[in-house]
């Protein structure tokens, strides 16, 4: 049964998505959502996800959204490895996860940053509000990191959701140029996460019908 995902390049989410996919070679079928001109907020896409969000994903017969539980959904049903088996090693990768994908991303989701901008009166640029969040959000990350279980990966030897996590937030970082130069874990993280073909493919730049 084909996998189709509902995606856009730049889509933090469906960023993640690409990556697990990758990782677990499932091949799918890419159909672009293009959210600068609103394609999201469509009759078709809303019957798809009624929040107009990407990603949303047909498998296994059922069309599905929300990139975590999506994320959590591939450990159970194709063994992934995405968590760990111990409940307090879950519970470690699920923090790690939520502090990037609940935390950092929603506010740093370019709609919230424009209405911010806009209603500033000239007081907030994107570059700053990116700054400001993104930077203070990276911080307290690496500050997580600084654990016992933090191995070559987020948490232990093995790509986890956190690592799924942290990939699509640290090309955000380096496209608004928020420096992270001094974030040693992170940066060694990506390192090794960056040699992994399946990674390297899910890149916006990949994925960019206009590059």
């Amino acid at each position: 049964m084909t996998v189709t995902l509902y995606d856009f390049w730049r889509s933090s989410a469906a960023y993640r998505l690409r990556v697990a996919f990758g990782l677990l070679g499932i091949d799918y079928q890419s159909v672009v959502v293009d959210l600068p001109s609103e394609q999201n907020r469509s009759p078709a896409h809303l019957a798809r996800n009624p929040q107009g969000l990407v990603p949303a994903v047909e498998i296994d017969g059922m069309m599905m959204t929300q990139s975590l539980a999506i994320l959590e959904y591939l450990d159970e049903t194709r063994g992934a490895g995405f968590l760990p088996s111990d409940a307090v090693g879950r519970a470690r990768v699920r923090t790690l996860s939520y502090a990037i994908a609940m935390e950092i991303h929603p506010v740093c989701n370019v709609s919230v940053a424009k209405f911010a901008v806009a209603h500033s009166g000239g007081g907030i640029t994107m570059d700053s509000w990116m700054e400001t969040f993104v930077g203070r959000g990276l911080a307290a990350y690496e500050a997580l990191l600084d654990h016992p279980a933090t191995g070559r990966f987020c948490h232990g030897d093995q790509v986890t959701m956190a690592d799924i996590c942290l990939i699509p937030q640290v090309y955000n970082a380096r496209r608004w140029g928020v420096d992270i130069s001094l974030h040693r874990r992170i940066n060694a993280i990506m390192a090794e996460l960056e040699e992994i073909p399946a990674v390297a493919a899910a890149h916006p730049d990949r994925h960019n019908s206009k590059g």
